[in-house]
């Protein structure tokens, strides 16, 4: 348990120790008020960025409004990069009256003298950008503020035509490769068609017409040649023959081999179209799968068209500055002013950290020489109430 345990013990311990801690609450306030005066003056200077939406509104998706939040946080991390930084301060000669920091001090320094603010609408958009940069001079706060801003200004217009022309070259070098797939599928189903075109499915019906009239040939010439073997059969029954008999037998014998010689390439051919006929199937298969393989392309081609044109429309309106974009709202201007509110923070956090270590101090002091000092505290570490209390009485010198 300490010395001070009630309110009236802290009311004592205020009134005994109040020179002292007046005194180190006054060194500690001018010893931090001459700190904060000794400090540079740091002006600090705004340029406004306002997010424009596009004049010229197009349907298509490449000339969508992005994400500008996104956007913007790209083109912050590239603007606080170390070798952007570095260009700013070699472009406007920062940190030229203080050559013994190095070159990471300034590099931290540049950081944290510039912040972006973001502003967003009602409907939770980015509507505006806030760059504010500070600096030990007013002229350089100025020049770093509007030097960000010009490259916010140039980044989202170059990125955005960048990315503009990314798509529109992708769409186009796509269109070049599905063109060469189109014609290699297209000479390839042409080369098919004309290795198997007795197979075709077009070319079936006709091929079994013939097939009929083959065989409707055939048929007659069977019958030709079952009617001249019967002849030829019953003359040589004769006996005995006659000259005439034997006459008709050799004439029978001729038709049957001209018969033959007729019948032989008209067989051959049945049997050839009845094997392409077995083929058909096969090969409606294979062009059925080529057809597919074919629409598929094609409507690739179609869609990557499609795709391509409105790339270019987005790749035009981002030409003339007609999507989203930032333009530049109010410019900084140099500051007539220091922010004094800096100055003015250390002096009153040095004062209110004097009078926290003026109360440490009094109360330490009380610790280290613990007395009795009131009825109160008697009553409470002893336990006995005493009978009477005897101020202390001020006595004035006797004069002689």
């Amino acid at each position: 348990m300490g010395p001070i345990q009630t309110l009236e013990d802290l009311i004592g311990l205020l009134r005994r120790r109040f020179w002292l801690m007046a005194l180190i609450t006054v060194i500690g306030g001018a010893i931090a008020a001459v700190y904060a005066k000794s400090r540079p003056d740091i002006y600090e200077s705004a340029a406004v960025l306002q997010v424009e939406m596009p004049t010229v509104v197009d349907g298509s998706d490449a000339a969508a409004p992005v994400n500008v939040m996104q956007a913007l946080q790209t083109i912050e991390q590239r603007l606080t990069t170390r070798d952007a930084i570095i260009a700013m301060i070699e472009r406007h000669g920062l940190f030229a009256d203080t050559p013994q920091m190095s070159l990471e001090d300034k590099i931290a320094a540049m950081r944290a003298a510039v912040r972006f603010e973001s502003v967003t609408g009602r409907s939770g958009q980015l509507s505006a950008l806030i760059i504010v940069a500070q600096a030990s001079r007013a002229d350089d706060a100025a020049r770093i503020a509007n030097d960000l801003a010009q490259s916010v200004l140039d980044m989202g217009a170059e990125d955005k035509r960048a990315t503009t022309e990314a798509s529109f070259a992708f769409f186009k070098e796509q269109e070049g490769r599905l063109l060469g797939q189109i014609t290699r599928l297209e000479t390839e189903i042409a080369a098919y068609r004309d290795a198997n075109r007795s197979a075709l499915p077009g070319v079936q019906e006709a091929q079994q017409d013939e097939i009929a009239r083959l065989d409707v040939t055939l048929g007659g010439l069977d019958q030709e040649v079952a009617a001249l073997q019967s002849e030829s059969m019953q003359l040589r029954g004769l006996q005995p023959q006659r000259a005439t008999d034997r006459r008709r037998l050799d004439d029978i014998r001729q038709r049957l081999d001209v018969l033959e010689a007729q019948r032989a390439p008209l067989v051959e051919r049945k049997a050839a179209l009845e094997a392409n006929i077995g083929t058909v199937a096969e090969v409606d298969r294979a062009l059925s799968a080529y057809e597919r393989q074919l629409g598929l392309l094609q409507a690739q081609y179609a869609a990557n068209s499609a795709r391509m044109a409105e790339a270019e429309t987005a790749q035009s309106l981002a030409a003339r500055s007609q999507t989203e974009r930032f333009s530049l709202l109010e410019r900084a201007i140099s500051p007539e002013y220091p922010k004094s509110a800096r100055g003015r923070k250390l002096a009153i956090a040095g004062v209110i950290g004097s009078a926290a270590l003026a109360l440490l101090l009094a109360f330490v002091l009380d610790l280290l020489k613990p007395v009795l000092r009131t009825s109160g505290q008697m009553e409470r570490e002893l336990g006995l109430r005493p009978v009477v209390a005897i101020p202390v009485v001020p006595t004035r010198k006797r004069k002689s």
